[in-house]
C-alpha cells in the first residue's frame, strides 16, 4: 500500500496536511503538489477542499491544475474528492458564474435558507450504492460535514450515499475511477480512515 503514489492537489486549500496525515496513518506516503505534470503522472489523485467554488476554480486555473485534473481522471487515474473536491466535479455552481470541472453532469446547489448554514458537525450517512469504498462501513455511520452547498448530480445512479439535513442531499458519488464525498473522512475518526483505507485497497487491487 505504501508504494502507491497518492498525490494531493495543492491549490491553496487549508486542510491539506490533515488529509496527508490521514494517509500517513494508513501507511501510505502522500505527496502534496501543485505541479500539473506530477498530478497527471500520479497513481492516485486526491482533491480536498474548503471554501467557495469560484475562488477554488480561479486558483486551479491559475496553475493549469484544472486541465491536469481532468486529463488524469479521463485517463483512468483513481480519484478521491473531498467536500469542495466533490462540488468542483460538477458543471456549474449557484455560488457564482464560474464553471466547474464538468466531470459530472449537474450543478452545485445552496442549502435551503430555512436551515442553519453552514451545515457543520456530525451527521449520519445512508449508503445507497454497493461500492468497494464503503466496504465494511456500517449503515448510518456518522461523518463530519462543513458546507453550505451540496452536489446535485443529474445521474442518480452515481450517488453512493445520501445525508439528511432538512433535505436529503448527495453526500457521496462513485462512478468508474472517481469517488467523492461531501463529508470530510480525515475529520471523521475511525470510520473516515476506513473509507480512505478502502480507497487505497481498491487501487492496490487494480
Amino acid at each position: 500500500m505504501n508504494q502507491i503514489n497518492v498525490t494531493i492537489v495543492d491549490y491553496g486549500a487549508g486542510n491539506l496536511r490533515s488529509v496527508a496525515r490521514a494517509f500517513e496513518t494508513l501507511g501510505a506516503t502522500p505527496h502534496i503538489s501543485s505541479d500539473p505534470k506530477t498530478i497527471m503522472d500520479a497513481d492516485a489523485l486526491l482533491l480536498p477542499g474548503q471554501g467557495a467554488c469560484d475562488s477554488a476554480m480561479a486558483a486551479l486555473q491559475s496553475h493549469n491544475l484544472n486541465e491536469a485534473i481532468v486529463t488524469a481522471i479521463e485517463s483512468g487515474t483513481p480519484f478521491f474528492g473531498v467536500c469542495l473536491g466533490l462540488q468542483l466535479l460538477l458543471e456549474f455552481t449557484e455560488e457564482g458564474p464560474s464553471e466547474c470541472l464538468g466531470i459530472v453532469a449537474g450543478g452545485v446547489r445552496r442549502l435551503p435558507t430555512n436551515l442553519k448554514v453552514p451545515h457543520m458537525g456530525w451527521n449520519t450517512v445512508t449508503i445507497v450504492k454497493d461500492h468497494p469504498v464503503f466496504a465494511d462501513i456500517p449503515q448510518e455511520s456518522y461523518f463530519y460535514f462543513v458546507h453550505s452547498y451540496y452536489a446535485d448530480p443529474t445521474q442518480l445512479d452515481i450517488i453512493a450515499a445520501n445525508c439528511n439535513y432538512g433535505i436529503e442531499f448527495c453526500s457521496a458519488i462513485a462512478i468508474d475511477n472517481v469517488v467523492a464525498t461531501q463529508f470530510h473522512p480525515e475529520k471523521s475518526g475511525v470510520v473516515g480512515l476506513k473509507l480512505y483505507r478502502n480507497f487505497l485497497e481498491m487501487i492496490a487491487r487494480s
